[in-house]
């Protein structure tokens, strides 16, 4: 049995054109219809108030009012066809319809009765069309039919000369239907070749579209527009990055769930189809949105550290519509925060070791001299190390913290900030009763919270420069927490570094605020500047605790001081003690 054969369906970018090309053809025909239709109303008004106005003059002339009354007022038998041709009111009236190119003047009496007509053989008859309303008074105008033909008419009513001014009769002036045609037969021609001038560049301009749409879409059928849809969405979903899709007149055309929960994790708006520079999104992607290549760069945004970079991109594939941008941004928080740890456990380990070989110099001095009997010497000298504390650290009062990861990254601080010219010292309110859980917090949060206070204290104008730290554990039933509090001689904050402006306390956790000088040299905004307290405020936030700026100081007082809770990073229990 042979298989049907099947009629090949038509492309769509084809079925389009001749789509467009019906609807052309429709509103061109349609467009004609409507002028011709508007051209004759035009042209029978134009018509029609010619006529009334060669009406109103023949009935107003004098001589026309004052035979038309003589003739009014004589028998209707006297007015004969003989006795009103060649008549006066005969001769004005075809002397108007010369003049005007009227197809008549007729002048009636009272009665209706024709007493000038361009056919003389209808003299004194009564008329074909209805006279009463310019025998009332009034005026009208028509297009009716007489024995003439088709015309456009009016009719004004004569009125007697002198005081009374009764109406005697009426002038009826017509012009031709024929002169309303001629004139719409007048426009046919350039009508109907703009009409086709229209139809033509119609059937251009679609054709010239399908062409431009098959370029565009690469040949595809709307079937597979959609496919291609549906996997670029089930590709922008299944990634943990935020794609952020810029046409080339900075409209967001892609948003994926990535980019909403890194950057307006709270925002439900749809920011499809949004100008970027007025959607609300923070302001790291306008930086992004400029034109060439970004990034990538690392920017804090709410509570996370994300890098963000861009690339241009070709919005169409003949390169006919201006470049877009993608903006690609991806979570580096954690990665960010582990960084700080490790930089923290580094600096702590460096202490721990540069501790022990002070311990093993200290230990072999002793029993060196013990060795040459020299007891009495061997004790003062415990005694003074007993006193001074393990280390020969620039930093008093180190037996307050309690601890030996305190001690150790304190200590190693004290001889960072001494070699800065900086005096790190221990507050008076210092009191550390437990021993610290969790390091990699604790150290990252106060070596940020020191390292910053440093800076201020160098940068400051005060002859005597100074951080002082202070640290306080808290036991509760309800669980323990370390409270901190750093402070410097600089001259406190104002607004970012040098902006001599007054300091909101939540201004300096935001994206790109410095609390340090800025680097004259430049540098990487996330391993220099504008990132750190973030970052800290995240870390302590992410234990249920926080970070927060107690004053932001002046030049003429003391610098910034900084607090920190920290819940979970102390314990009463003592640490366990290494067997030798």
């Amino acid at each position: 049995m042979a298989q049907a054969r099947t009629t090949p369906r038509l492309r769509f970018s084809t079925r389009v054109l001749l789509l467009q090309l019906a609807v052309v053809f429709a509103v061109v025909l349609l467009t004609a219809g409507t002028f011709a239709a508007l051209s004759y109303q035009w042209l029978g008004h134009q018509a029609e108030e010619r006529a009334l106005a060669v009406a109103r003059t023949v009935a107003s002339a004098e001589d026309v009012r004052r035979e038309t009354a003589a003739l009014a007022h004589a028998p209707a038998a006297s007015l004969t066809q003989a006795s009103l041709a060649g008549g006066p009111l005969e001769d004005f009236a075809r002397s108007a319809q010369d003049r005007t190119g009227a197809l008549f003047v007729v002048i009636t009496d009272d009665a209706g009765l024709r007493l000038a007509h361009p056919n003389p053989a209808l003299l004194g008859q009564k008329v074909s069309t209805d006279p009463s309303v310019a025998l009332s008074g009034g005026e009208e105008t028509s297009q009716q039919r007489g024995t003439l033909g088709r015309s456009v008419r009016a009719k004004v009513p004569v009125h007697a000369p002198g005081a009374g001014q009764a109406v005697v009769g009426e002038v009826s002036v017509g012009f031709s239907s024929d002169d309303i045609i001629a004139g719409m037969a007048r426009n046919i021609v350039p009508v109907t070749l703009i009409a086709g001038v229209s139809l033509a560049l119609g059937a251009a301009a679609s054709a010239a579209m399908g062409a431009r749409l098959r370029r565009l879409t690469l040949g595809l059928e709307p079937e597979q527009i959609s496919a291609l849809a549906q996997d670029q969405e089930a590709v922008l979903r299944g990634v943990d990055e935020g794609v952020i899709g810029l046409s080339g007149k900075g409209i967001i055309t892609v948003f994926n769930e990535g980019a909403r929960r890194l950057l307006v994790p709270d925002s439900t708006v749809d920011y499809g189809g949004l100008a970027l520079a007025g959607s609300g999104l923070p302001e790291v992607l306008t930086a992004a949105a400029a034109p060439g290549e970004y990034g990538p760069a690392e920017h804090v945004v709410g509570d996370r550290v994300v890098i963000v970079s861009a690339r241009p991109v070709q919005a169409t594939a003949d390169g006919s519509a201006p470049p877009g941008r993608v903006i690609v941004v991806r979570d580096r928080t954690e990665v960010q925060a582990l960084t700080r740890q490790l930089d923290a456990v580094n600096a702590l380990g460096t202490a721990l070791r540069a501790q022990r070989h002070e311990f093993a110099n200290r230990l072999h001095t002793v029993a060196g001299l013990l060795a040459i009997d020299r007891a009495a010497q061997a004790r003062s000298y415990l005694a003074e190390i007993m006193d001074s504390g393990p280390l020969q650290y620039p930093v008093g009062k180190l037996g307050l913290l309690n601890d030996p990861y305190l001690e150790a990254f304190i200590g190693a601080k004290s001889i960072e900030a001494h070699e800065r010219g900086v005096q790190l010292r221990i507050g008076d309110g210092t009191s550390i009763r437990g021993h610290v859980t969790d390091p990699q917090d604790v150290t990252a949060v106060l070596g940020n919270l020191l390292d910053n206070a440093m800076a201020a204290a160098v940068a400051g104008t005060s002859p005597h420069r100074w951080v002082e730290v202070e640290l306080l554990d808290e036991h509760t039933p309800a669980g323990s927490a370390l409270h901190l509090v750093v402070a410097d001689s600089g001259d406190g904050l104002a607004g970012g570094a040098g902006s001599g402006e007054a300091t909101d306390a939540e201004l300096v956790f935001t994206a790109g605020y410095s609390s340090r000088p800025a680097d004259p040299a430049g540098g990487d905004p996330v391993n220099g500047q504008g990132v750190g307290l973030a970052l800290v405020r995240h870390l302590a936030r992410r234990r249920g605790g926080e970070v927060w700026l107690a004053d932001a100081g002046s030049p003429h007082s003391q610098g910034a001081v900084f607090c920190a809770r920290l819940p979970g990073v102390v314990a009463l229990a003592p640490p366990i003690k290494e067997q030798p």
